[in-house]
């Protein structure tokens, strides 16, 4: 499925808004807070952690050719038709969206297992593409454990909006594309 830049820029403002929606739905239902707040140590603990599953993606993209292929088809999908500057909102909407409801409302509603698969299985367009929904499942838990560690959504959401721009910094289909 190939789409063009304007079609894939407002697919993902679209799905943010969705996200967002049920987020704050589910939120007012449900009776639950946010967790957000604001503080250097919670901003150095989401680039710590964002940098750490950056590696733990690329080690993981080195030594598993199933995720390798799955990832690369996946960015190329979604970084082709988009400029460098549009890549900043391909770090920002999902990073914030994703967060606020996997694991602002969806974790201390169905707990971090249940919020974990369901933010993997909306990582899966195609069925063959199983391994990259898997380390989205496993990067779903790890999140999820930071979320209520620190008992603060501003380091899932930072690692998260990190890990995004780097995928998008470090990708590249052939060694000369960057």
């Amino acid at each position: 499925m190939d789409l063009s830049r304007s079609q894939l820029l407002l697919t993902l403002a679209f799905s943010a808004i969705v996200l967002l929606l049920i987020a704050q739905i589910w939120r007012s239902l449900a009776g639950i807070d946010l967790p957000v707040v604001f503080s250097w140590l919670a901003l150095g603990q989401g680039v710590g952690l964002g940098l750490a599953i950056g590696a733990m993606s690329f080690a993981v993209y080195q030594w598993w050719p199933a995720y390798r292929e799955s990832a690369d088809q996946y960015m190329e999908m979604v970084l082709t038709p988009l400029s460098r500057f549009d890549r900043v909102w391909l770090g920002l909407l999902p990073g914030l969206s994703e967060e606020l409801l996997f694991r602002g409302v969806a974790l201390p509603a169905i707990g971090l297992v249940a919020s974990s698969l369901l933010f993997g299985l909306l990582h899966i367009w195609d069925w063959r593409h199983w391994p990259y929904a898997l380390w989205a499942t496993l990067i779903g838990l790890v999140l999820g454990v930071a979320t209520l560690a620190t008992g603060n959504l501003v380091v899932p959401v930072v690692a998260h909006v990190l890990v995004n721009w780097l995928s998008c910094l470090l990708w590249r289909k052939e060694p000369s594309r960057v």
